[in-house]
């Protein structure tokens, strides 16, 4: 960041108005740097050091902003999009005036964790394929899920087109039968029962209408992106997907709290374990 910017870009950059406002604002005396009015809507200013107040409230200079979103379903992984609402449309004004963008991407119908930011250099980091950063995810699945896949995930599978995938690690967390009573599902504890328990209730499409009248709740880490990646992976086990929720990247784990569609700024610890985690990847 530059070591100096001038007042009303610095206000502008913050959201507090449109140029010709932010103007007005300053030529009425509604702004005192380090305690003086200041009515030079050029002044050039130091953000990080020097105190600027308007009609009272102390602005607080960033110029890189970092969101946890839960993505529903339904919303694309675009910064903008003519026909479907985008998950930057999600977002206030506050946030939305960074320019920021989505790390990644979730496929349409997939809810969980998206990391929205306007720090080119830690999506770059994050997303490099030579890095392969860990995504794990949950997932409901038509069919039994057991040790065979398991055994076949951590090796690789082939996709549809003929790549192999890298190894990845699976676990079953409850099973259940398909249209059973909740007290059919077995869990390796209540609250992966729980969890399996509340997402049938969501009614994922086509649970109705599945041959297999086993349904397996699972978590998969994978260590690259390709599309569809973890749909197809279950596709080449002769298995399908009926519900994706993505629950970690990397350190940044979803907040339980969020509800789909919510979202909220990463604490400065999250931010930090990130910077960290890039740097460490580099080693």
């Amino acid at each position: 960041m530059k070591t100096s910017i001038r007042l009303d870009k610095m206000l502008g950059n913050l959201g507090y108005g449109t140029r010709s406002g932010i103007k007005l604002l300053i030529k009425q005396g509604a702004v005192t740097v380090n305690g003086v009015v200041v009515k030079d809507h050029g002044k050039q200013i130091r953000p990080t050091e020097d105190e600027v107040v308007l009609d009272g409230e102390v602005i607080r200079y960033r110029d890189t902003v970092y969101v946890m979103l839960h993505k529903p379903a339904g919303v694309i992984s675009a910064t903008e999009d003519h026909r479907d609402r985008t998950v930057i449309d999600l977002l206030d004004e506050e946030i939305s005036v960074f320019s920021p963008f989505p790390v990644g991407r979730l496929d349409k119908d997939t809810e969980g964790l998206l990391l929205i930011t306007n720090d080119g250099k830690l999506s770059h980091e994050l997303l490099s394929p030579r890095k392969h950063v860990p995504k794990t995810y949950r997932a409901l699945v038509a069919g039994a899920v057991g040790d065979e896949d398991g055994a076949a995930f951590s090796k690789g599978v082939e996709l549809d087109d003929g790549y192999v995938t890298m190894p990845a690690q699976l676990r079953v967390l409850a099973t259940a039968e398909a249209g059973e009573a909740e007290s059919t599902i077995a869990a390796s504890d209540k609250e992966n029962g729980d969890e399996m328990m509340a997402v049938l209730r969501h009614e994922p499409e086509d649970v109705s209408s599945i041959p297999q009248k086993t349904l397996s709740w699972i978590e998969l880490t994978i260590h690259e992106g390709k599309f569809h990646q973890v749909k197809r992976m279950f596709e080449a086990v002769g298995k399908k997907v009926l519900y994706l929720r993505r629950v970690s990247m990397g350190p940044l784990k979803l907040d339980p709290e969020l509800k789909p569609g919510e979202w909220r700024e990463l604490t400065d610890e999250e931010t930090e374990s990130l910077h960290n985690y890039r740097k460490d990847a580099k080693e």
